[in-house]
């Protein structure tokens, strides 16, 4: 009977290892399961240009483009999912998608809910403001209604700031919001902010808010895609592509 029992402690102690080694060898084999369904499922918001926008309804960009190289190297297909920006990362930590791109800054608290590849791209957040308007610097934004998208660095810089905000989930709806009149600045990233203000007749400030680097997000624990994303990124680095890509939409590379 004493034998019996101890074989079955054993045999309960060796399912709880394997249990154990098993959950371990999933969260760090991405790449594998990416690369095993031939797929790897983008979450973007395309409201974003250059970086990402919609063109006869199908989201383009250079930080599309750039994802799209990285997938090739990988030997998978991107597949891209149309959110709105602040459901990206908790749709990345679902498992929904496994990759986000959407000019995503790296921050410390988003570094708790996702892990990150290497930097692609410094950004700065930049003031808008229609022509003639009274605002010059962030100094005349006390006491000014602010427009910033919803979930972005943009809006908790501002919130930090005490000033009052108006908050979209899209960034056309942002800067519809300066335009109309109902807000007396827009704050967002530098290259949008150069992007949109041109096509609006809107003026950008030369003055940053903040600095911000730009990378992809994946779900905690995608070690090994994150791996293979950064070697991607890292050989399309050094053989020009990405500088070709930025260079195609106007856009200094700096990453």
């Amino acid at each position: 009977m004493k034998t019996i029992q101890k074989l079955l402690i054993l045999a309960a102690a060796l399912t709880v290892l394997l249990t154990a080694l098993t959950a371990c060898g999933g969260a760090s084999d991405s790449l594998k399961a990416v690369q095993e369904k031939g797929v790897l499922v983008g979450a973007t918001s395309p409201d974003f240009p250059p970086f990402e926008y919609l063109e006869n309804g199908e989201p383009v960009g250079m930080e599309i483009e750039l994802m799209q190289a990285i997938a090739e190297k990988l030997g998978v297909t991107l597949k891209i999912e149309q959110v709105d920006f602040d459901s990206i990362i908790p749709g990345i930590q679902s498992g929904k998608y496994e990759v986000g791109m959407a000019g995503i800054t790296v921050d410390e608290k988003r570094k708790k809910n996702v892990d990150f590849s290497d930097v692609f791209f410094t950004a700065a957040q930049k003031i808008v403001v229609q022509p003639g308007s009274t605002i010059a610097s962030k100094d005349d934004l006390t006491g000014k209604t602010i427009a910033v998208q919803t979930g972005t660095t943009a809006e908790s810089v501002c919130m930090d700031g005490g000033y009052e905000l108006l908050s979209f989930t899209s960034n056309n709806d942002a800067v519809a919001a300066l335009t109309s009149g109902k807000a007396d600045a827009w704050v967002v990233d530098s290259e949008v902010a150069a992007t949109l203000a041109e096509q609006q007749g809107l003026v950008v400030l030369d003055e940053a808010m903040t600095e911000e680097p730009y990378a992809f997000a994946f779900k905690k624990g995608s070690d090994t895609l994150v791996q293979a994303v950064n070697q991607a990124l890292a050989e399309l680095k050094a053989d020009g592509t990405v500088q070709k890509i930025f260079e195609k939409y106007d856009v200094a590379y700096n990453g």
